[in-house]
């Protein structure tokens, strides 16, 4: 019987407590927090009972379903949040954004809904487009559901390839266990409104396969809601165009097709693996530890809820599952010098000889560059000092996903100083010499989207500079090499082409410097030709 009573009496302790006399008021930026578990599972259950809506579980049944794909906080609208932290209104009403694939209808489509009133909700309103358009069902992100009937469909399709297969890379799709071959999909998933077809890039499923290309990609056609009526429309194969599998697989057979054999991948050292090999040339020493971060009297920083606290920095911050770090009500010395900065989308445009490389131009925030922000590693993504945060989403599941330390924060040196004059004499000797270390602090997350890792950072200056930097790493975007393709790109292995492409990376900057009034404006400088006041003739 203990055992059943004992969540009640905490439960009852835990109420007693956050009503007591002693319980602290909520942070006011707590306004700006992520979801917590509880308020997410609490707004995936209210619209799960709303029978007008009739949603189903997103794991397994038909692509042709209504289900919930994504919640996330709906921040309040500035105006309100203002008078709230400046001039103490109401408490702007918490509310959540959520997304919904509305599949099984006349008219399928994708909705957004604001539900609230949190933690517990009781109602929701339309959240609607300019224009009052509505998004279509064919525009609607991938989910795991369409990703496994995907394979499914490919594997089926590529039944008469495995001879071919199996002859140039000694891999396969049919009755798999090992040495199989996968894909990677590229966006955008067609030419033109209306389109859901997908360029897929066969590989070799081996330690990273995104540098291991088969020489063979796929043009799948699965805009139909029922994965039987999906088709294979195009293939590619080492240079050459054919109008279906049929047709490849029938000029394999008669000896006229050349072949893109691939050599044999290593047990050990595989040129793709990320097994740290080789020496530097000065002999200099690799093997033992290198420079570390270290605290010698403590963390000068605070954290409390979400609000980051540093030097005269003081900021609200959350990771927000669909487009990743935001930064509200940024203030230094006290004033607010910012309401939002954060990041909104990352986008790669490709070129290429191949079809999946000439189609390729993600824009990132499709595939949730938020809820992409997986473990980070004590001593490598941070320093050992550093402060690691978990993140809750609730993204095409049905219900929160623990993310175990998605962010971080750590101070950092930056190895030159802040400031520093040395006062010579002029005479061989100085009147003073006078400096201030370097340092900042750190606030880091990380996006995996497929291939690339984007480290997201913000960084605070005890000088009053804020620098936002973003670095790009993880594996190359890289389609298989033909002599055609060195016009778009670079040879950086035997059958792999290194595809030459441009990142943008778009950030919302909205600056309250004195005040929510000000303006924005660039300056130029050009030469002005006039005469020497104080030499005659001369200008």
């Amino acid at each position: 019987m203990w055992q059943l009573g004992l969540p009640w009496a905490l439960a009852l302790l835990a109420a007693a407590a956050s009503s007591g006399p002693s319980a602290e008021p909520p942070d006011p930026t707590s306004i700006f927090a992520d979801l917590s578990p509880a308020e997410l599972r609490a707004v995936r259950t209210f619209l799960m009972e709303r029978p007008e809506l009739g949603l189903s579980p997103s794991r397994g049944g038909p692509l042709a379903k209504n289900s919930l794909f994504l919640v996330e906080l709906l921040p309040p609208k500035k105006r309100s949040a203002l008078r709230f932290l400046e001039h103490g209104g109401a408490r702007p009403r918490r509310e959540a954004r959520a997304v919904i694939f509305f599949g099984a209808q006349a008219e399928p489509n994708i909705t957004e809904l604001a539900v609230g009133p949190l933690p517990r909700p009781s109602s929701y309103r339309h959240l609607a487009f300019k224009g009052g358009r509505a998004v279509p069902f064919w525009a609607r992100p991938m989910t795991r559901l369409e990703y496994d009937l995907l394979h499914e469909a490919l594997v089926a399709a590529m039944a008469p390839l495995e001879p071919l297969l199996r002859e140039a890379t000694g891999f396969g799709f049919q009755n798999c266990s090992e040495r199989c071959l996968t894909f990677s999909d590229i966006a955008p998933r067609g030419l033109g409104p209306g389109e859901r077809r997908t360029w897929l890039v066969i590989q070799r499923f081996v330690e990273g396969f995104f540098l291991h290309p088969a020489g063979l990609e796929v043009l799948l056609d699965h805009r139909d809601p029922d994965p039987r009526r999906w088709a294979v429309r195009r293939l590619w194969y080492n240079g050459r165009y054919f109008g279906s599998v049929r047709e490849l697989a029938e000029s394999h057979a008669r000896g006229a097709l050349p072949l893109a054999r691939l050599p044999e991948p290593p047990a050990r050292h595989l040129f793709s693996s990320y097994e740290p090999r080789g020496r530097f040339s000065s002999g200099t020493p690799t093997e033992v530890h290198g420079a570390k971060v270290c605290e010698p009297q403590g963390r000068r920083y605070r954290l409390r809820g979400n609000r980051l606290e540093y030097g005269g920095w003081s900021l609200a911050f959350r990771l927000r599952s669909s487009a990743g770090l935001q930064l509200f009500d940024v203030r230094f010395g006290g004033e607010r010098v910012a309401y939002e900065l954060s990041v909104q989308e990352a986008i790669a445009f490709y070129g290429g000889h191949s079809p999946a490389a000439m189609q390729t131009k993600y824009m990132d925030a499709g595939w949730a560059m938020g809820a992409s922000s997986y473990e980070l590693a004590r001593g490598v993504d941070c320093p050992e000092t550093a402060t690691f945060l978990d993140a809750y989403h609730l993204l095409d599941a049905d219900g929160p996903v623990r993310f175990p330390h998605a962010l971080c924060v750590f101070e950092l040196p930056t190895g030159v100083p802040l400031r520093r004059h040395f006062d010579s004499d002029f005479q061989g000797g100085f009147h003073f010499y006078a400096g201030l270390e370097g340092r900042a602090l750190v606030l880091r997350t990380t996006s995996t989207v497929y291939n690339y890792d984007y480290i997201w950072d913000f960084l605070l200056y005890p000088n009053g500079v804020l620098e936002t930097k973003v670095h790009a790493t993880g594996y190359i975007h890289a389609t298989f090499y033909t002599p055609e393709g060195r016009r778009y790109g670079s040879r950086v292995h035997s059958h792999l082409l290194g595809n030459i492409h441009t990142h943008l990376v778009h950030y919302k900057v909205d600056l309250d410097v004195a005040g929510s009034g000000n303006s924005f404006e660039t300056m130029d400088i050009r030469f002005e030709n006039i005469s020497n006041p104080w030499s005659a003739g001369a200008r």
